[in-house]
């Protein structure tokens, strides 16, 4: 038998259940959706999670149509699903856990004993730690953005070609291959030893059915790939970038962007403009290197210094 939380899955069968994460303001239990489907042969372990950000639904899109396809009696070795992971912020739409104003993909490894975050943080590490490969899905919250995975381990760690692998297999088309912030699960787990992303499945607060069926088909990748599944999958070249620019508002009003998501920029195009409600330049902002025009913000109003778009730069093909 293999378990998580109270799922609990002989070879060749599945389950889902809850896993305990403490208790809410009323008393009553808190329990994170999870599943566990357990291949008929012997295999590796893959753990995949979602919503980890309150807001970001894209990954549990992908969760909800996974779970029904797979067949455990086609599969080898076990896969293990926590399907919401902030369940305090995914009740409130809201990016953060609200009980402790913690962005919760900021948490890990966590504390069993810490705060809300941080629990959550720990019972789901201890789920992964228990795997081969984690997917941990993501989407761009309040932003539009390119579908994308994220390898955040760093350049000069020990599973970097091994991440780098996991996102090329995956093959949203683009990769962002960068070092990320302290308390990421994609940080974490690549310390234990397992090979980890985060893919960015496309943006903006929603539900896209675009960018689900691409995450669907990613972890069907990994599942093929690594030899969950039978059959072969040949992993086509990633657009890879290796920095990441971000662009502030000089001034207030409202943004119009030139580029699209995904276009090429040279150092010196023009990037956005601000205006007054009357459609005055107050004024514009040019690419200061090279690359792919990758992140925006969703709205148009913007405050002086408010976060406007991204750009990859260090662009070459994985």
């Amino acid at each position: 038998m293999t378990s998580l939380g109270t799922a609990s899955a002989a070879p060749g069968e599945k389950d889902t259940g809850r896993l305990p994460v403490g208790e809410a303001r009323d008393g009553s239990e808190v329990g994170l959706p999870v599943a566990v489907v357990n291949g008929a042969r012997d295999g590796r372990t893959l753990y995949v999670q979602a919503v980890s950000d309150g807001d970001e639904l894209n990954g549990l899109g992908v969760v909800q149509r996974l779970y029904p396809r797979i067949n455990p009696k086609e599969l080898s070795g076990t896969l293990l699903i926590v399907g919401i992971v902030n369940h305090y912020g995914f009740q409130v739409a809201e990016h953060r856990n609200p009980i402790d104003d913690t962005k919760l993909n900021r948490a890990y490894p966590g504390n069993a004993n810490g705060t809300a975050s941080e629990r959550i943080a720990a019972a789901t590490f201890d789920a992964a730690t228990r795997a081969d490969l984690v997917l941990d899905l993501h989407q761009g919250s309040t932003s539009r953005m390119i579908n994308e995975t994220r390898v955040r381990c760093g350049p000069r760690h020990r599973l970097h070609r091994d991440c780098l692998e996991l996102a090329k297999v995956f093959g949203c088309g683009y990769i962002l291959d960068q070092k990320g912030p302290d308390g990421q699960l994609a940080r974490a787990a690549p310390d234990e030893g397992i090979p980890t992303i985060d893919p960015e499945l496309g943006g903006a607060v929603g539900w896209d059915e675009e960018s689900i069926r691409l995450g669907l088909q990613g972890v069907m990748n990994v599942l093929t790939y690594y030899d969950f599944l039978d059959g072969t999958h040949d992993p086509d070249a990633q657009t890879r970038a290796t920095g990441f620019e971000q662009y502030g508002a000089p001034a207030g009003g409202l943004v119009s962007f030139h580029a699209d998501l995904g276009d090429t920029v040279e150092r010196g195009d023009t990037l956005f403009e601000v205006t007054d409600p009357f459609g005055t330049v107050k004024s514009e902002v040019t690419a200061d290197t090279a690359g792919i025009f990758w992140r925006t913000r969703r709205l148009p109003q913007i405050a002086t210094g408010e976060y406007v778009c991204s750009v990859g730069t260090d662009i070459d093909q994985y």
